[in-house]
This record gives structure tokens, C-alpha cells and sequence, in this order.
């Protein structure tokens, strides 16, 4: 069986701690906070025994040092980010196997946000670790990579298996809805799932993981291959060039 136990830390960070049950095995998704992740554990009463890092940014890497130190644990980075990130005992890339326990991860390339970074989905447990490849109607900043390669990884992330559970890296909703109600303003799906957004953060509550279903219908950034997000954005039959008009305009949004 596996738990996952998410928290909040750092500003708007949100921490994950994945436990196996079965092994006693815990993995850290990412290590924005390293006080914060081992009292955590701690509460829980579970050894951490991995850390699998989805970038280089420092509010998902900051904490390996001192983490490790502590515990012991081996850490798992993608290829392409880790010569930024500390401590890293294994480098993996697209189609990679990391595991916990008996349960696999495949290791999904989603570069765009940081060149290499990474996502981990676990199918028989219908999730996905996406750091800030992919948010709740949104996507993260384009600091390295190309709308083409941006585009391309969130086709990997659109291909899953829509129940997949999306665990994002930030609470950043609220301001990608109102960026999605200005894209896609017709959009009756969207108008819903402002109401659910309301009442979630009226309640202090996150509004993820968020199921990779309702981003696929909402997400403006997902549905830049939509015809109608095409002709919207001025770019019919041209996902490549609407992602990329998306992306600007929510930069200065």
C-alpha cells in the first residue's frame, strides 16, 4: 500500500513524502524544505530512504544536503539538472525505472520549466509526480527549454491515463484560473471548476493533486492543440506556436 502525505512548506511549496507500507521504504518528491521534510517524517514515524528530484531549482533540491546527511537516504536526479543538484547517486532519463518497494515509477522526460527537468508516474497507483512541469491550470515558467520542446513533454503528461493524479509542487490555482478564464473564457468547464476553487481555498484547503481529466478539459496550456485554442490565439493547426503564445502572455499576464 502506498500513502502519500503532502504538506505545505516554504511559501507555496507543497511537500510529498511517499511511503510504501509493504518495504517501509519513504521517498521525498523533491526537497524544498529539509527541517521541514524530516519532522515531518518523523510525525509519521517513517525513515526516509530516497529523495527523487524532479529539477534543479532550489525550492525542489535545496534540502538533499542535509537531508541525506541525516538519514542516509540515496538520491535519484534527472540527467539533465543534475549537475546542479547535490548529492546525486543516480541519474535517470525518459523511460528510466525508479522504484519503492515493489511499485515501479517510470521516469517521464518533461523539460521546458529547467532543460532536464523530470516527472515520476507510478501506473498502478494512478499517479504522477510533475514538479513544476505542470500545475493546476497551468504550467511552469519556460526559463530554459523551447516551446517545441515544452510542448512535446506536455504530451507525455497528456497521454497518461486521464485518471492520473497530477502532484504539483505549488499552490499557484487561484492565478492560473484567472489567467484560464482570460485564454478560454467560454469554456463551461472552467466556469465549474472556479466554483470548486473557491470553496476549496475558502476552506484553506489545496486545490491539489488535481486528476489530469479535468486539467485536460480546463487546462489552457494543455488544450493549446484545441482548434478552437488555435483559432483563439491566432494560430490554427499550429499547437506549437499557440502553447508559445499562451506561455508569453501569461508571463506578463
Amino acid at each position: 500500500m502506498l500513502e502519500v502525505h503532502q504538506f505545505p512548506c516554504l511559501s507555496d511549496n507543497y511537500g510529498y513524502l511517499l511511503h510504501d507500507s509493504t518495504s517501509g521504504e519513504t521517498v521525498c518528491i523533491d526537497t524544498p524544505d529539509a527541517d521541514e521534510y524530516l519532522k515531518q517524517a518523523g510525525h509519521k514515524g517513517w525513515q526516509i530512504t530516497q529523495i527523487w528530484n524532479t529539477h534543479w531549482h532550489k525550492d525542489h533540491a535545496g534540502g538533499n544536503r542535509a537531508i541525506k546527511a541525516a538519514t542516509g537516504c540515496t538520491i535519484t536526479a534527472p540527467q539533465g539538472d543534475a549537475a546542479r543538484i547535490e548529492g546525486v547517486d543516480r541519474t535517470v532519463s525518459q523511460g528510466d525505472i525508479v522504484t519503492i518497494g515493489e511499485r515501479e515509477a517510470k521516469v517521464l522526460d518533461v523539460g521546458g520549466h529547467t532543460l532536464g527537468h523530470c516527472a515520476y508516474w507510478l501506473a498502478g497507483a494512478r499517479m504522477a509526480f510533475v514538479g513544476d512541469s505542470v500545475f493546476a491550470l497551468g504550467c511552469g515558467r519556460m526559463f530554459e527549454g523551447t516551446p517545441p520542446q515544452f510542448w512535446r513533454s506536455l504530451e507525455r503528461l497528456k497521454a497518461l491515463p486521464e485518471e492520473t493524479m497530477l502532484y504539483c509542487a505549488h499552490e499557484y490555482t487561484e492565478a492560473n484560473l484567472r489567467f484560464a478564464l482570460h485564454a478560454d473564457p467560454d469554456n463551461a468547464q472552467l466556469a465549474a471548476y472556479a466554483t470548486d476553487i473557491a470553496r476549496l481555498r475558502a476552506e484553506g484547503l489545496p486545490t491539489v493533486p488535481t486528476k489530469l481529466e479535468r486539467e485536460l478539459a480546463t487546462n489552457p496550456f494543455l488544450r493549446a492543440d484545441d482548434p478552437a485554442m488555435e483559432a483563439r490565439w491566432g494560430h490554427p493547426g499550429d499547437a506549437v506556436a499557440t502553447f508559445a503564445a499562451l506561455r508569453t502572455a501569461k508571463d506578463s499576464f
